[in-house]
Formats: C-alpha cells, sequence, structure tokens
C-alpha cells in the first residue's frame, strides 16, 4: 500500500494506531496504575528524543483492552500522519509540507459539511442516566498535585452557536465530578465555546454540550489550535481529509458526535450548577492555582466502543504531551496569517515549544523597509491566531533560524538594543493559567516585542557574520562524511 494510500484507510483512532504500530511508533506498557503511574510514565516519556506514542494497557483496577494512549503526535513522523502530509517526515519537511496548509484547509473548510449518520461505532454501547459512570473507565489522575482525574485533556468537546448553527470544537479540561456521574469544563472566557454557552445561557437559561474523549488525534489537532472564526472544526478535519467527518445526533442534546469516536459523553450545562475543579498541572508548566468553581456537565448519556481507547494529553512543563503538535501548527497558522495580512518579506515563524507553543514567538523576515521589523512584531502579537497568552514576539532577519532558540537569542544578544529595540503592549489577552495572575484579577497580560534585526540604518554597513558559507559546509562534509556527520 502506498504512503498516500495507507494515510487515506486511517478512519479512526483504531486505524491511526494500527499505522503508528505498523511504522514502530508505537510503545506499550502494560501493569500502570491510574492513580499517577500513567501521568509520571508519559512525563519521563516526552523528554526523549522524537518520543514514541505510548499506549498502556492492563491498567491497574480495569480489563484488559481498557487503554490509555498519550504522546500521539510528539514527533514530526505522527504529527505528519495525522495531517495526511506524508509518514517520512522530520522537523524541516514537515515544516515545509505545511506552508500555506492552515490557509487552504480554512478556505476549503465550507465544502466538507458534516455527514450526519444514524449511527456507527461509538454507539456499540450506550449507557444512560444513573448508570452512566465515568470511573468505569481507567481516567487518569496525571500529576502528583491534581486536584482529581481528569478524563478530558485529549478531548474534542463540542459547542454550537444558538444563532448561526456553527459548530465549534474546544479541547478544555474536564475533572470528573461527583464520584464519574458529572464532568466540569474548564473553557476560557475569550474562546468560541464559552461565547456559545454564554448565548446559550442568555436565551434558555442552559446550553447543550457534547465530548468526545478518544478519536483520531486531528480532532485533537483542530480542536486545541485557533480555527478561524466562523469556520467549524470538523469542517476544517473535512478539509484536511479531503472528506466529510461522520457524526451521530446526541439522543438528548442533538449536537454532533463523531460517529467513531471511542468514547462520548453529552449533557446540559447551567449557570449555576458548578463544581470545585482544580488545580490542574497545565501547559505554562505549573499548576494553576487552588480549585475554584466551574461550569459542571451532568452526564445524561455515555456512548463508547467496546474496549475503547482513551486519547490522553495531559499539559505540563514543556516538553509536554502536546507542546510539539501546538509549536508547529501554531507556526504555521501565523505564518499564513501574517502573509494574508499582506506583510511583505516573511521568511519564517516558529512558535516555541519553551513557551507551550504560545508564549514565545520568533519571526524572520527579509527587511525591505524602515519600520518592517516593528510592524511584523506587532502584527505577530495581536493575530487572532498569536494573540491568546502570548508574551514575547522576537523579529529576526532572515539569516537567523526562527526554529532555533540558540540562534534566535544569539540575534537578540546581538542585534537588540535593550533601550530602543524592546517595546511592551499592555492588557493584552492572556489567561487565567498564567501563574503571574493574581488571584481574583481579571486576566489581562503584558507583552514584549523584541527587534532582534539589523538596524535599518547600518543593515548594509552591519559587521558580517563569522560563520562559513552553506557552500563550503557542504562541500567538507562530502569530502569528509565520517568525521562530520555525513550529512548536514
Amino acid at each position: 500500500m502506498s504512503d498516500m494510500a495507507s494515510l487515506d484507510s486511517i478512519d479512526d483512532l483504531r486505524g491511526w494506531l494500527a499505522l503508528a504500530e505498523k511504522l514502530g511508533e508505537v510503545k506499550t506498557i502494560t501493569g500502570a496504575h491510574w492513580d499517577k503511574e500513567i501521568g509520571a510514565a508519559s512525563e519521563a516519556n516526552y523528554k526523549r528524543p522524537a518520543p514514541p506514542a505510548l499506549l498502556f494497557d492492563d491498567i491497574v483496577g480495569h480489563r484488559t483492552g481498557q487503554r490509555v494512549l498519550t504522546a500521539s503526535m510528539s514527533n514530526a513522523r505522527r504529527l505528519g500522519m495525522t495531517l495526511r502530509l506524508g509518514t517520512d517526515l522530520d522537523d524541516r519537511a514537515l515544516v515545509e509540507a505545511l506552508r500555506s496548509k492552515p490557509g487552504e484547509w480554512a478556505a476549503n473548510a465550507s465544502r466538507y459539511p458534516v455527514r450526519e449518520v444514524e449511527t456507527g461505532p461509538v454507539k456499540e454501547n450506550v449507557v444512560a442516566g444513573d448508570a452512566a459512570n465515568l470511573l468505569d473507565f481507567p481516567v487518569p489522575q496525571w500529576h502528583e498535585a491534581d486536584g482529581g482525574r481528569y478524563i478530558g485533556t485529549g478531548c474534542a468537546v463540542f459547542t454550537i452557536d444558538p444563532g448561526t448553527g456553527v459548530l465549534n470544537a474546544g479541547a478544555y479540561r474536564m475533572q470528573v465530578q461527583n464520584d464519574g456521574r458529572a464532568a466540569s469544563v474548564n473553557i476560557e472566557a475569550g474562546k468560541h465555546g464559552a461565547a456559545h454557552v454564554r448565548e446559550w445561557f442568555a436565551r434558555e437559561g442552559r446550553a447543550p454540550v457534547t465530548a468526545s474523549f478518544g478519536h483520531d488525534p486531528l480532532l485533537l489537532v483542530v480542536a486545541g489550535t485557533e480555527v478561524p472564526t466562523g469556520v467549524s472544526e470538523l469542517e476544517y478535519a473535512g478539509a484536511v481529509l479531503g472528506r466529510p467527518v461522520d457524526v451521530i445526533r446526541g439522543e438528548v442534546t442533538g449536537l454532533p458526535i463523531p460517529a467513531t469516536s471511542e468514547i462520548a459523553v453529552e449533557g446540559w450545562l447551567y449557570p449555576d450548577r458548578r463544581e470545585q475543579e482544580g488545580p490542574f498541572g497545565e501547559w505554562t508548566g505549573y499548576y494553576s492555582g487552588g480549585a475554584e468553581p466551574v461550569l459542571t456537565l451532568d452526564i445524561e448519556r455515555i456512548y463508547h466502543r467496546d474496549d475503547p481507547i482513551q486519547l490522553g494529553a495531559p499539559p505540563g512543563k514543556p516538553p509536554h504531551d502536546y507542546s510539539y503538535m501546538r509549536s508547529v501548527m501554531k507556526s504555521a497558522m501565523i505564518q499564513d496569517a501574517l502573509i494574508q495580512a499582506g506583510l511583505p518579506g516573511v521568511e519564517g515563524v516558529w512558535a516555541h515549544e519553551a513557551g507551550g507553543g504560545r508564549q514565545l514567538l520568533a519571526v524572520a523576515v527579509q527587511q525591505r523597509y524602515a519600520g518592517h521589523a516593528r510592524q511584523a512584531g506587532y502584527l505577530a502579537a495581536q493575530l487572532p491566531a498569536a494573540a491568546y497568552m502570548n508574551k514575547f514576539v522576537v523579529v529576526v532577519d532572515a539569516d537567523v533560524n526562527p526554529r532555533s532558540l540558540s540562534d534566535v537569542v544569539w540575534a537578540m544578544c546581538t542585534r537588540t538594543d535593550p533601550a530602543e529595540d524592546i517595546e511592551t503592549m499592555r492588557k493584552t489577552w492572556g489567561s487565567r493559567v498564567d501563574p503571574l495572575r493574581e488571584k481574583d484579577a481579571p486576566p489581562f497580560n503584558t507583552r514584549a516585542v523584541i527587534d532582534a534585526c539589523r538596524p535599518w540604518s547600518r543593515i548594509d554597513s552591519f559587521p558580517p557574520v563569522a560563520e562559513a558559507s552553506e557552500e563550503l559546509i557542504d562541500r567538507v562534509v562530502r569530502r569528509w562524511p565520517d568525521a562530520l556527520g555525513g550529512s548536514w
């Protein structure tokens, strides 16, 4: 079977897992406990170079076949596979393959409305009422100081705009509540899902929600990144796949549920129905404060396949489960957005993993006029694809590799005058999970735009860089491949 044929054959998480196993990209761990051991083993794995996916089976207290998958997209090969771009991509090839793709997918999304089907694998088991218990599944406690067990980490939470009917999918953390009969849904106020919930509350006093906890990892990609306003994440996923996503309708809410989901739930949110949630080890690398009341979903239905697989994506101090995926996707989306905004000379963008794929952006430009570097920095700092929780935007010249943190810092140290080249923007879009936010304070943040380009007034006379040309490096590497690594 050809590379693309193999990718086209992926229809669900099981198909994805079968191909990843065939490629030697999956390691299985048996006998781990849901209480912190799955989380700790996953964390140790994220720190490895190009970590494999981990599949946990025979989890203590649960029968064989009730599995948890982590690190699904923690390297270039599996992320490229998930995005249907190829099965043999390295970091550089993945970035090249993604050029202009996010913009194309967004533009074509409307051509792939979801396809409603009567039934699907997710309806192999339907559990209703008091019998619906999330703790029948091996839901992990991911971090040692978490406030509970989180079934929603690699999830896709579905809400709908009551006015336009546009569907949104978001990856919001969900903690199991009430001994498995409910789950809190922690949605940041500025997210599309939160706006939908507020609209439903204003119109009807309650908001319908469905959520999937195991699915093709592509749904985690689209739920966890900022798809443009007005574009349904499931239609965006359809554009990536080149075919519509099959959904069933929830029996209670009528909202879509991916037909091939492993586990899914549905229910209603009410303004006054809240449970204490947290703390939780978040993508900033800190526990996000203490417990606070969060909107909570009473589970009306659980749908699940036989022997379902949970897709886990726990955050934490980078590198964490989805920091690589977010870095790649955010970088491509921000680069597309800068080009579409009309900014000339964009050579590259990278959202660094050290900042969780959000807080530290490097933008490389070929300077063409006075003020070009600052324009790039200000635009990147506030683009919808980049604005949430951004802290630092560093603009570098085209000779600096924006993916290399070492190169970016070198440019800052040698081309930035701290008194002249660092601008700050105040009261910008922050987050409740920011460890710098004071308790009960609004989630503002401050961000810096750092001009690490050669000064425009000295661009022709600035000292040349002391390094060999690419041609010379290529020549010596070819001449002594064994000593110099064989390739460059």
